[in-house]
């Protein structure tokens, strides 16, 4: 049966993992999240796309046919050299939800929440050429809010003043619609809900990653010997086990088992062709 990859800079991913594992239970998902680099944000493209390599190749060692790329900011950095290097997997990748944003704003003017990388890579650029024009965009980093989300600080004060500080500013401006551009942030969607109020949309890409995982299993009939009951899920991570475990208990209720892999093992795996 084929393994859904999942990967991300760290806890990010798991938000995506949750909603995958509720539309389509019957599949094994293989979970990895790089949490001895989080942040990805302040790192070169160059060594996001050693880190996304090394990943992929462990989840390949896993049977994973399908691979998401749960983090902006490996898809901006990495996606297309990944689809190139490896033809055999399919690659689901991010990119900060900029053409339903603009489809729904009625003061032409958006914000979106994202890491510096997303910022500058041709995914999102792009995006804003094809179906921004007219429309003005407001764009903050939220600097050091994903490392609280590491640490499951969903609703701390530092969270609390990270994202007012990157939010107040779009509100003064009429902005009505916001995006997540980072898959750490629709873990605090709840504080942003609490800064803006009801009047602001919120996209939050997730359902859109769900639906074309979905489009791919079926388009390419991998649907095949799916369980009736839920697959199993594996979790693994390069950082500590404990802020993994943490978050995951939060989301998924109950403990489940974090494996630490040595970096080392992923830099001897990205040298095997």
């Amino acid at each position: 049966m084929t393994n859904i990859g999942v990967f991300d800079s760290g806890v990010g991913g798991l938000w995506i993992l949750k909603h995958l594992r509720a539309e389509l239970p019957g599949y094994n998902y293989v979970f990895f999240g790089d949490q001895g680099h989080v942040p990805y944000g302040d790192k070169s493209k160059d060594e996001i796309r050693d880190f996304s390599e090394g990943i992929t190749r462990f989840l390949i060692s896993k049977n994973c046919k399908i691979i998401v790329i749960a983090c902006n900011t490996a898809s901006a950095a990495s996606l297309k050299y990944l689809r190139e290097k490896f033809p055999e997997v399919i690659f689901v990748g991010l990119e900060p939800a900029v053409k339903p944003a603009t489809e729904i704003t009625k003061t032409k003017r958006i914000g979106i929440l994202a890491t510096p990388m997303t910022f500058q890579g041709d995914l999102f650029n792009s995006s804003v050429d094809k179906y921004a024009n007219g429309i003005e965009i407001f764009k903050n980093t939220c600097d050091g809010l994903v490392l609280e989300i590491e640490k499951g600080d969903f609703d701390g004060q530092r969270t609390k003043e990270i994202l007012e500080g990157a939010l107040y500013p779009m509100l003064e401006e009429n902005v009505d619609t916001v995006v997540l551009g980072c898959t750490h942030y629709p873990l605090v969607i709840g504080e942003i809900k609490k800064i803006v109020g009801d009047k602001i949309r919120i996209i939050d890409p997730t359902p859109s990653i769900v639906r074309q995982v979905e489009k791919i299993l079926e388009e390419n009939n991998l649907s095949i010997g799916i369980k009736e009951k839920d697959g199993e899920i594996e979790i693994f991570t390069s950082g500590e086990s404990e802020g993994m475990e943490n978050v995951l208990e939060k989301l998924f209720g109950g403990k489940i088992k974090v494996e630490k892999i040595n970096l080392e093992n992923l830099q001897v795996l990205n040298m095997v062709e």
